[in-house]
């Protein structure tokens, strides 16, 4: 209520003007997805006449630890060919990423100030970057760690047949899980921008944080404890990160006017009168 009454005519203004009626927001919402479904259809048109460069590359990490001559295998005909088409599908998203962003940005924009719109070009290349960034690290990082200590289970008795199906399933998994927990400076701007965090809060709750760093790790790698410290140390960071984040594009609060001051109570009113 008071974020309301202390709005200035101007801003009232300016949000009235961005503001649509539920019908438009669906219509809006429809076109938005229409980009995003063609950017993805342009970018899997690109990428699908590599998808066998791009398979080789997603199993290269599992490979790379397995006794050599070792194969990934199928068992369903039409298995491998679905899987082609999942990896470029996966493809085309990640290089339509941008296009993604921007159209999410599109969407809720209206809703914004006008000095807050400025920020397009931020959210569009920090949202894009963080995601391709946790996606690289997850494969270049945690995929050698955890293959290792999965093929490591190997004995005379049982031997490692990975199968292409349930390969692909747990990478495109684990990629997805890394680009979307290194979007935490963005969602801590976004956060930040609204009022609903600040600095001062994350550095009270640094701790809880640091914990939570080590749970997630926990949950999104392998058993082995490598791979979980690799995979906390890089939340730990994007967290502090987010603390400068929240200082220096957070919502700052207003000076208290005379006006807006609490008015002095009839008691303190008559010791004041005494004292004089």
């Amino acid at each position: 209520m008071e974020q309301i009454e202390n709005q200035t005519p101007e801003k009232e203004q300016e949000l009235e003007a961005g503001r649509m009626p539920f019908m438009a927001h669906l219509v809006e919402l429809r076109k938005r997805l229409i980009y995003s479904v063609l950017a993805v259809a342009v970018g899997f048109g690109i990428c699908f006449p590599f998808k066998e460069k791009l398979l080789a590359f997603i199993i290269d990490p599992l490979k790379a630890v397995l006794p050599e001559g070792t194969k990934l295998v199928y068992i369903a005909l039409p298995e491998a060919f679905f899987t082609y088409l999942k990896i470029s599908i996966l493809a085309g998203i990640l290089l339509a990423m941008p296009v993604i962003f921007y159209q999410i940005w599109r969407f809720v924009g209206p809703g914004l100030y006008q000095h807050e719109k400025k920020y397009a070009a931020f959210f569009v290349l920090a949202s894009s970057f963080l995601f391709l960034g946790g996606a690289v690290f997850g494969y270049g990082v945690v995929f050698p760690f955890g293959f290792q200590f999965f093929a490591s289970l190997q004995t005379q008795d049982i031997e490692l047949l990975p199968r292409l199906k349930d390969y692909f399933s747990l990478t495109v998994r684990l990629l997805i899980a890394f680009g979307a927990t290194f979007e935490l400076p963005v969602v801590i701007f976004i956060l930040a921008r609204m009022g609903l965090v600040t600095d001062k809060t994350l550095r009270k709750n640094r701790k809880w944080a640091f914990l939570m760093a080590f749970v997630v790790g926990a949950i999104l790698t392998p058993a082995d404890w490598i791979s979980q410290v690799a995979m906390a140390i890089p939340l730990i960071v994007l967290f502090e990160i987010s603390i400068w984040v929240a200082k220096f594009f957070g919502k700052k609060k207003k000076p208290e006017t005379d006006e807006e001051a609490p008015a002095e109570r009839p008691a303190e009113k008559d010791e004041k009168g005494k004292k004089e």
